[in-house]
């Protein structure tokens, strides 16, 4: 909506052309930290009418594959749940206010938040007006996959209108792997697993939130400077002509993101449910792929990936071998059987999220 209303006064353009380097033609920088500030106070002032609402309707049901875990998280029954609702509302405001809409990557990332929201809706619903646990594994599955594609599709339009080649580009030595046939699975893929990984992560209060914030402000970063030709030839990552607005975007999903995690730090009075866990996992692990940094954001996102790799590990080993090499997966539950606080383990995660952000920028200077 800014954008259009910019875009209708010529002389303020023109200015703009003169003054912004290739990155966006109204202000790019500056509608980026307005949307993050948009999506923040649009939260605040959602949230307390929506947990309302939420807690006459949709209550958290503690049901496990683990009665111990179930026992040691007793006191989170009866919390509201499904508070992505709000937050996804948050977000999608502050990128419509402040994005391009008629830019193809913002067009197809506000599909991944959209669809994916809707597709966590679903299985929250099923898992809270049900004796079921959610979706069964398959159909989630299968969704993921399904709506990941439609967006790679359009994010392949885009890169190609960009003129960006759909290679994989490797964080050192300047090298790339061409993907050709294979790009929308590949992108389906990590936005998939991506959605998941956050979705692992979601099980303590502020835990998942607050490294989102920090995943999502450092994403925001790349996005940046992709879209912008000056830092991206000084960086030497790859220029992804009108990517930079991915960046407005993510803004708003980590402005949304904090704002939610007001509401969300221990005790927590609201949980984000798979609706506002798959729609920022999906977000950000597209975005990712949307400027060429999937597999930078295996840094990133290095405490996302860690806890989705000791599911996998954990379930592999039990599997083969017969033994489970840590006390419950996701990682945060086995320091939770070690009889650490639950702020203790948050903040450390927390802290793990910050570092793994940083050394993921420090990388930038070493190509």
């Amino acid at each position: 909506m800014i954008v259009f209303l910019l875009q209708t006064f010529g002389p303020l353009l023109d200015s703009a052309d003169a003054i912004v380097p290739g990155n966006s033609r109204v202000f790019l920088a500056g509608r980026t930290v307005a949307a993050g500030v948009t999506a923040f106070c649009f939260a605040l002032l959602l949230g307390p009418r929506a947990i309302a609402w939420l807690r006459a309707r949709f209550r958290e049901e503690v049901k496990s594959a683990s009665g111990t875990l179930d026992a040691l998280h007793a006191q989170k029954t009866g919390t509201p749940t499904m508070g992505g609702l709000f937050t996804v509302a948050a977000v999608l405001a502050g990128g419509a206010v402040w994005g391009d809409l008629s830019n193809r990557f913002v067009q197809a990332g506000m599909f991944v938040v959209g669809s994916f929201a809707a597709l966590g809706a679903a299985d929250d619903w099923v898992k809270l007006r049900t004796a079921r646990r959610g979706l069964k594994a398959g159909e989630k599955l299968a969704a993921q996959f399904g709506l990941a594609a439609v967006g790679a599709v359009l994010l392949q339009i885009a890169l190609n209108e960009a003129g960006v080649m759909t290679e994989i580009v490797l964080p050192i030595g300047g090298l790339s792997i061409p993907t050709g046939l294979l790009f929308v699975p590949w992108v389906a893929l990590v936005t998939a697993a991506g959605s998941n990984a956050v979705n692992l992560t979601d099980g303590l209060d502020g835990l998942a939130a607050g490294c989102a914030v920090v995943a999502g402000a450092a994403v925001t970063g790349l996005c940046y400077l992709a879209g912008h030709a000056v830092w991206a030839e000084h960086l030497a990552v790859p220029h992804v002509r009108g990517g930079g607005e991915l960046a407005v975007l993510l803004s708003a999903a980590t402005g949304g993101m904090l704002g939610f995690l007001w509401f969300n730090t221990h005790p927590a009075e609201v949980f984000m449910g798979d609706t506002g866990a798959l729609s920022f996992g999906g977000l950000l692990a597209f975005s990712a792929t949307a400027v060429r940094q999937e597999l930078l954001l295996i840094l990133v996102a290095g405490v996302f990936v860690a806890e989705a790799l000791s599911v996998i590990g954990q379930v592999g080993c039990y599997r083969i071998w017969g033994f489970k090499p840590i006390a419950c997966s996701p990682l945060h539950n086995h320091f939770v059987f070690r009889g650490h606080s639950e702020g203790r383990i948050v903040v450390r995660f927390w802290i793990g999220s910050a570092v793994c952000a940083a050394a993921a920028f420090a990388s930038l200077n070493l190509r």
